[in-house]
């Protein structure tokens, strides 16, 4: 490695969910939908894409804009929801999406992984009905494509959607009827010009409404299909109804019996029947296997709602059998082990983030937003204003506006990245940061504002979750950033280090640094 690599692995101002890598020659790219810091609603930014060299994962490098939503004849207004790229077996790289409001998979093709995409073409029919319109229940749902091209130049394009049982019962008691077919995830045989269905749509795995002794039962096909085939084994990663957790099945075929296996990854770090230590959302990614090592690909919520997702990514520990465990949240992510015990740290590679109260949903918290800027009393003190304090929770944020390196440049024009930070924290709030390899730490200190109070940092040992030793900040008033430092008597060793917060006021943090 050349230099530490953290969570989320692309600098801070940058917001890629819906992460697909892909290597292509020596370089590890990442494909994904493109949010807007603080937006309004998901993807409303155009496609970008970043890559780094196979022989180091820290090494991450901005391609640029590869695709704008006004190359596509169709886009219009409308958003690019999450994409797939592939290498065709003609040797040129093809990128899918669909887009919000149609029912259709759009493809974009280019020479190169990373290049400028050309519209292409709509999956259609032989007939030349665009895949997803045909009347009665014919077609299934596309959204989310994802695109194998198997060994013997098959290509095979994975869709589909499937309805939570809220959304569902919320639409049958509103007399609405939920079609084209959401009932799981769906195969579709192309020709070779990637385009042309060669065998129509079909089933593939259950959602939640027809799932029942199928031994999906609990982890319904959701959305976000992808397949990867590994040692001649079918992988078809997914999001599962729960939404938060990504999972997966496995079959000796690539457009049937899929069974399934198990959770690889949540955002909100649940395991099991555990209530999760971070606040989760939406999540879509999937595999990839570099140098021997795989690798789970996801993203995470920001700013108090589900429209600033960053791509987030983690070791995955293959058994002997072949199956994953679940990997956790992490702060190192792709570093290939603890953070160094030395150095300065943003706030905003928190991998676990809670109230006093616990965590929730990220888009449930919107109804307790409004809540909190009616009541002012509760909110706001006089250093937060109605749009700074989003709810009761604390949450990951950032001191600038969404952040464009085509118009500005990394630091280009007297415009520097905007910097994150945790903001909203609470009386007994805490954010914790795993893992760093801690040897002679003599010293720590935090970058703080807001209302006086206390913050306790615990050093835990990973190995019994033991705290091993704690140090306390008594922090003052302040409307500006203030380091406050202490001495720390810490052991050698390897730990979470866990931030919990005591305050009558609210208190932001952006950094801590261990000497």
């Amino acid at each position: 490695m050349k230099k530490q690599i953290f969570n989320p692995y692309l600098p801070l101002w940058e917001y890629i969910p819906d992460g697909e890598p892909r290597v292509f020659g020596d370089r590890l790219y990442i494909f994904g939908s493109h949010d807007r810091f603080d937006g309004e609603s998901y993807c409303l930014n155009d496609y970008v894409s970043w890559s780094t060299p196979v022989s180091d994962l820290s090494d991450w490098r901005y391609e640029g804009v590869i695709f704008r939503k006004e190359q596509d004849p169709k886009c219009g207004n409308m958003k690019m929801f999450a994409p797939d790229v592939v290498c065709g077996v003609d040797g040129r790289y093809y990128l899918y999406y669909t887009m919000s409001g149609l029912n259709t998979v759009s493809v974009a093709v280019c020479d190169t992984p990373a290049g400028k995409y050309e519209f292409y073409s709509y999956v259609t029919h032989p007939d030349g009905t665009l895949c997803g319109t045909k009347p009665n229940s014919q077609d299934r749902s596309q959204f989310d494509p994802g695109v194998l091209v198997d060994d013997d130049g098959r290509v095979y394009l994975y869709t589909g959607f499937s309805h939570m049982k809220s959304m569902y019962d919320d639409m049958i008691r509103k007399g609405e009827k939920p079609l084209p077919p959401c009932d799981g995830s769906t195969v579709t045989e192309l020709e070779q010009d990637m385009k042309t269905v060669k065998i129509p749509p079909k089933p593939l795995t259950p959602g939640w409404i027809n799932s029942e002794g199928s031994g999906y039962e609990g982890f319904e096909f959701f959305e976000a299909p992808s397949l990867r085939k590994i040692d001649g084994v079918y992988h078809l990663i997914y999001s599962s109804i729960k939404s938060h957790e990504l999972c997966y099945a496995t079959s000796n075929y690539p457009d049937k019996d899929f069974v399934y296996q198990g959770v690889l990854h949540s955002n909100g770090d649940v395991f099991g029947n555990s209530p999760g230590s971070n606040y989760w959302g939406n999540n879509h990614g999937s595999i990839i296997e570099v140098n021997g090592e795989f690798f789970i690909f996801g993203h995470r919520q920001t700013n108090a709602h589900e429209y600033s997702r960053q791509a987030i990514a983690e070791k995955l520990v293959r058994e002997p059998s072949g199956k994953f465990k679940q990997s956790e949240m992490t702060s190192c992510g792709l570093n290939g082990g603890p953070l160094e015990g030395k150095g300065t740290y943003s706030a905003g590679i928190a991998c676990n983030l809670s109230s006093a109260k616990g965590v929730r949903k990220t888009n449930d918290i919107q109804t307790e937003k409004k809540l909190a800027e009616q009541d002012f009393s509760i909110c706001l003190d006089k250093f937060h204003s109605v749009k700074q304090v989003k709810t009761l929770h604390p949450f990951i944020t950032q001191d600038g506006p969404d952040y464009d390196p085509d118009v500005v440049g990394d630091g280009v024009q007297g415009v520097p990245p905007p910097q994150q930070y945790i903001a909203n924290l609470r009386n007994g709030s805490f954010a914790v940061f795993k893992y760093f390899d801690c040897i002679n730490l003599h010293n720590v200190s935090i970058e703080v504002k807001g209302s006086p109070g206390d913050v306790v940092c615990e050093f835990i040992d990973i190995e019994n979750s033991k705290v091993i030793s704690s140090v306390c900040f008594n922090t003052p008033e302040s409307d500006e950033w203030v380091t406050n430092f202490e001495e720390a008597k810490i052991p050698d060793g390897t730990y979470a280090i866990k931030f919990t917060f005591n305050t009558d006021g609210v208190m932001d943090i952006k950094s801590f640094t261990l000497s």
